[in-house]
């Protein structure tokens, strides 16, 4: 990860074998197959380019261009970051600001897209948030993320992934939006523990108190994250009930975020959405109750945002949700 900047794979959970790329507002979009160059401009003509594999072959499409490259990559003029679209044909598009490379991985295609960190920061506020989150709950966020981002890569070919595997990325959120507004505001400061930035961890919705990692089966990192009360948690807990087979239930726990995982990557994040329930057999099947959303540990979005509209600041949001930490610069010794 090189300083300032984060690499993020993207639309992995697609398994994409196609990509369409497409230049925007008149900007030119290089694309470079190798030791060729493709210019992808609207005023050219030629604004998309198709990447694809054919018989394990890549093979880049581009007007009258077809190419078979090993290596792909696309950005502005003199290699700067620029807006683009990117699409995995009749299953999703998204709009970026970076650069791009599109590499053969096994069977698929793996497209890494190069941002700036405080645009992937607001992208993930955005994602993570809803619409009328208060602002300061929305910098507490910001800084969690930027937190998360800094603390170092969790995959071999790229640093971050665009899902909650990692941080749920979408597109950037529009500069007067209060996403980019409380990025702005907080940018550059991170949360750091005996003087170390973290991997902050965040849950949608704890059960009424926060767990630590041992608490789900999870080793401790170089944070502890010590559990804490969540007054609003507690007075509005979301309750949740679903039907698994008993096959399935045979190997899910409660309290152990791996068996979840493992099957909710399998069936859906809506089967079993946190690790706080118990079972009831219902016949050939097995009845789950639940209450809470994720897997409870670190800042809880849903209590961030009651503190917030009671009149908390991100500074005492933050101080709850990760006691004993400090707030400074990334750019901090």
């Amino acid at each position: 990860m090189s300083v300032g900047n984060v690499t993020i794979g993207v639309f992995g959970l697609f398994h994409p074998r196609e990509f369409t790329v497409t230049a925007l507002n008149n900007a030119a979009l290089i694309l470079h197959a190798d030791d060729k160059q493709v210019v992808l401009e609207r005023s050219s003509g030629v604004s998309s380019a198709t990447i694809g594999l054919s018989h394990d072959r890549v093979v880049v499409s581009a007007g009258t261009h077809v190419l078979r490259p090993r290596r792909i990559t696309l950005m502005g003029r003199k290699n700067q970051p620029v807006d683009f679209d990117l699409a995995v044909p009749k299953r999703i598009t998204r709009r970026y600001h970076g650069t791009l490379a599109i590499n053969k991985v096994g069977l698929n295609l793996v497209a890494i897209v190069t941002m700036d960190r405080e645009a992937a920061v607001a992208a993930v506020v955005a994602a993570e948030s809803s619409l009328d989150t208060p602002v300061e709950a929305l910098k507490a966020q910001a800084v969690a993320a930027r937190s998360y981002f800094v603390a170092g890569r969790r995959h071999e070919d790229f640093d971050f992934c665009d899902t909650t595997h990692c941080q749920f990325l979408r597109e950037l959120p529009p500069p007067t939006g209060n996403a980019a507004k409380a990025v702005e505001a907080t940018r550059g400061l991170v949360l750091k523990y005996e003087s170390h930035s973290f991997a902050a961890m965040y849950t949608r919705s704890c059960s009424g108190r926060t767990h630590t990692p041992s608490e789900i089966g999870l080793s401790a990192g170089t944070y502890p994250f010590y559990s804490v009360e969540c007054t609003y948690c507690r007075s509005h807990p979301v309750r949740w009930s679903s039907r698994i087979s008993s096959r399935d239930s045979s190997s899910l726990r409660s309290s152990d975020e791996s068996s979840r995982l493992r099957l909710v990557r399998r069936l859906g994040w809506r089967t079993v959405p946190s690790n706080d329930f118990v079972k009831k057999k219902v016949g050939d099947s097995v009845l789950l109750e639940g209450v809470g959303q994720g897997h409870g540990i670190g800042l809880c979005q849903a209590g961030a945002k009651a503190m917030a509209q009671a009149g908390a600041d991100f500074r005492q949001i933050l101080a709850h949700y990760y006691p004993n930490t400090t707030i400074a610069s990334v750019a901090t010794p």
